[in-house]
């Protein structure tokens, strides 16, 4: 992590698992420290890690974001811009995400909607609404090399999404509703790479693995901790050669 400097950095769903070790992995960077973290969640009232973090970290504020709620974004947009006083932001970070476990046979069109909404539309709306301010911080660094460190979107998919994968992990978890709408968030993610690009903006998404979270379950074989490290390593290491792809925590190429 010591190149990586970072200036600002935006994580949705941050009031626990993924998002809370995002948090807490940004506000313990070597190096320069990263001037603004905001911590997004639904409820962060109730979110009482995180209140006690930014209690401890000046450069830590939590904000209210709901991002299936068009109206939540707009006003955590509006907060955001006015904390970083006519700068932009470097990273966002779609996190924010939700699984329902059915077999094939029980899904409903209710359940597949509510997948989408969360895991694909709302990184859609989020982005769309944050743009400006990616495109700001890249404009504030026209001769940097596009990175995390320039403008950078980043969108926590799953391998899961791997649809090349799927007949090797479908009997153990088969999470349809889930798998389509994180393959839909990979297209979301290349086609974001190739509309920002001439901004000067890089989307990438990146699978974190199985993770022991409230989604992932005490079974799973990585910890937070260690996947989140190994996702900082990778965003310290990505420029516009990455733009678009699909990586593991490890940075590695996973298949479509």
């Amino acid at each position: 992590m010591a190149n990586l400097i970072i200036r600002s950095v935006l994580v949705n769903g941050s009031s626990r698992g993924i998002g809370l070790e995002l948090v807490k992995a940004f506000l313990s960077k070597q190096g320069p420290p990263v001037q603004s973290i905001f911590a997004a969640c639904r409820n962060p009232d109730s979110a009482q890690e995180l209140k006690s973090l930014s209690s401890k970290h000046s450069n830590l504020a939590t904000v209210r974001l709901d991002v299936t709620n068009p109206t939540s974004i707009e006003e955590a947009f509006s907060d955001i811009t006015e904390r970083l006083n006519g700068r932009g932001l470097n990273l966002l970070i779609n996190n924010a995400g939700i699984a329902v476990f059915h077999s094939l046979y029980e899904g409903t069109a209710e359940d597949m909607m509510e997948m989408y909404k969360t895991n694909t539309i709302g990184p859609m709306l989020v982005t769309q609404a944050f743009f400006p301010l990616l495109k700001k911080a890249a404009q504030e660094n026209p001769n940097e090399v596009k990175s995390c460190s320039k403008a950078a979107v980043i969108n926590i998919s799953s391998g899961a999404a791997s649809i090349e994968r799927t007949p090797l992990e479908f009997s153990v978890q088969p999470l349809f509703e889930y798998r389509c709408s994180k393959a839909a968030l990979n297209m979301l993610t290349r086609c974001q790479a190739e509309a920002y690009k001439t901004d000067g903006v890089i989307a990438v998404t990146v699978a974190p693995g199985w993770v022991q979270t409230d989604m992932g379950g005490p079974k799973a074989p990585l910890k937070p901790y260690d996947s989140v490290g190994s996702m900082m390593k990778v965003f310290d290491t990505l420029t516009e050669k990455h733009n678009g792809m699909f990586l593991n925590y490890k940075g590695q190429t996973l298949p479509w």
